[in-house]
């Protein structure tokens, strides 16, 4: 473990062999840092956070703050936890949750948080997910794996954006995206499935075509949206990515951007 002499280590805090704590970076009584973790200088970690394993943690980040919500209490105790592989760049913010939901702001794993980007409090972000330089969520946001949001990108709260999408930059999100598509606009539109990005992730021909059809079905059939989903079980009863493209859409409460 290396920890620079001007840095501010709580007692307490729970700091795993390998560790490395930048210039006069602080380090609150409730955290926890795991393993070959690098964190850079003037850095802030408090609250009830935990970080996993092997994460590289930029200058200037903040993590584990109170949450930015008027009926959160000072001193409540709610968390922040981190995976393992994850890179957060400059002044990134990460709150703790509030006492609302299960008290947790969760962050998997590999994923690749650039400069000054948000996670507000209660937020479930999944794993291999990169967040462009000064994307923003609201809170309670869920972002399933492999998401990638561009620059300047806003969700608003309680939107879910959907696995392997692509949302593009200064994008305004106020409804659920669904998996696999391309978003883009304010307000936000889709823009056919995320094919790009589903072929550079190893999807096959097969899975891509199935996709491409069920999306015809789902969003420009002409059908009600039930018996468009429906249709597109039928066709591709064994196809487990247009289950999940029904499933997340069926099970939206905010509604989804079309």
């Amino acid at each position: 473990m290396s920890i620079h002499k001007t840095a501010i280590v709580h007692p307490q805090a729970r700091i795993a062999e390998g560790v490395e704590i930048g210039p006069y970076t602080v380090i609150g009584e409730h955290v926890s840092i795991g393993r070959d973790t690098k964190i850079g200088s003037h850095a802030l970690i408090e609250g009830w956070t935990t970080i996993g394993e092997r994460n590289h943690i930029h200058a200037f980040t903040s993590i584990g703050t109170p949450p930015q919500d008027i009926g959160y209490k000072p001193h409540e105790e709610t968390y922040v936890i981190i995976g393992d592989d994850n890179v957060i760049r400059e002044y990134a913010t990460v709150h703790r949750a509030t006492t609302k939901a299960d008290r947790k702001t969760e962050i998997g794993s590999r994923n690749f948080l650039m400069s000054y980007i948000h996670v507000a409090h209660d937020c479930k972000l999944g794993n291999n997910i990169i967040m462009a330089n000064n994307a923003a969520f609201g809170g309670h946001v869920i972002v399933e794996d492999f998401a990638l949001l561009g620059a300047i990108v806003g969700i608003h709260q309680f939107v879910r954006v959907g696995a392997y999408s692509m949302i593009g930059g200064q994008s305004a999100i106020v409804l659920d995206v669904p998996p696999y598509v391309n978003a883009t606009g304010n307000r936000a539109q889709l823009y056919g499935l995320n094919t790009i990005g589903l072929k550079r992730k190893g999807f096959s021909d097969e899975v891509i075509n199935n996709l491409k059809k069920a999306y015809k079905i789902i969003f420009r059939s002409g059908l009600t949206q039930e018996e468009a989903f429906k249709t597109a079980l039928q066709e591709f009863p064994n196809a487990k990515e247009v289950n999940h493209l029904v499933d997340f859409m069926r099970h939206s409460k905010r509604g989804v951007t079309r």
